[in-house]
């Protein structure tokens, strides 16, 4: 059981290793998630965020290594335990259904009920209510949440999700890549809601291949690199400038420069 701080880490892996086949997804990979703290993972494409992702979220188990929740070892069999043990997955799709509106979206697959028997129907108006206040709480205030999911911007759609996920009582949030299709002042708002979560108490995995949006609000980064551990550092031990160094290839790059130099 490793501790930071006095405090026992929501998630931990250490040494988690994933192969499909022959081909070697992750080896040896190493993280800590705690309460109150961004864990920023770094990676370009086929770098393993995936995998990791699909390991924390339930989808897929380790082969080797371990993962430990609030310090107890565990294999998680499926999405809906680690929705039950507290891990909420906010994936770049975001899963949801453009033509609702926001509420019914919020809700989706939770829906909550009044009457009895064949009287018994979604409570429309609670639902309103709840999203409206919960959004809110976040600093999120949309004029209508009637209107269709849709017509939000990729940034509003994302801070819905992280919304909802703190509402139904998430203890980790994993992030997969939440910037990655939006410009600058959207990718800032996410940004805001993300620290926003973090603020409320949640341990958060901030997948990502920008090391400037992951320098802005991260306390722990992890670097990968076709699949192995390529860095990990603490905020105060690292530099932006070298952790964009390391995540453009570090040492590699410095080799290119040498090679693509005039003589």
């Amino acid at each position: 059981m490793t501790q930071a701080a006095g405090r026992t880490a929501r998630v931990e892996l250490s040494d988690v290793s994933k192969h499909y086949g022959h081909v070697r997804a992750l080896e040896g990979v190493s993280l800590q998630v705690h309460a109150g703290e961004i864990t920023c993972v770094l990676g370009d494409n086929g770098a393993g965020k995936s995998t990791l992702i699909k390991i924390i979220a339930g989808l897929h188990q380790h082969d080797g290594g371990t993962l430990r929740l609030d310090g107890e070892e565990t294999r998680l069999g499926s999405p809906r335990e680690a929705l039950d043990r507290g891990i909420a997955t906010v994936y770049q799709d975001l899963a949801v259904v453009p033509l609702m509106p926001v509420w019914r979206n919020f809700f989706l697959g939770s829906e909550p009920r009044k009457g009895v028997g064949p009287f018994k129907r979604m409570d429309v108006d609670f639902m309103r209510r709840t999203t409206h206040s919960e959004l809110l709480r976040m600093g999120i205030d949309l004029r209508d949440v009637d209107q269709p999911i849709g017509t939000l911007s990729g940034g509003e759609r994302q801070c819905v999700a992280i919304a909802r996920a703190v509402h139904f009582g998430a203890k980790v949030l994993v992030l997969d890549e939440p910037t990655a299709a939006l410009g600058v002042k959207q990718s800032g708002v996410v940004l805001k809601y993300v620290a926003a979560a973090r603020d409320q108490g949640l341990g958060v995995v901030l997948i990502t291949h920008n090391p400037h949006h992951a320098y802005l609000v991260g306390d722990r980064f992890v670097l990968l690199k076709r699949g192995s551990m390529a860095g990990s550092h603490t905020r105060d031990s690292i530099t932006l400038d070298e952790l964009t160094r390391q995540m453009a290839g570090g040492n590699d790059l410095d080799d290119l420069r040498h090679e693509l130099q005039r003589t």
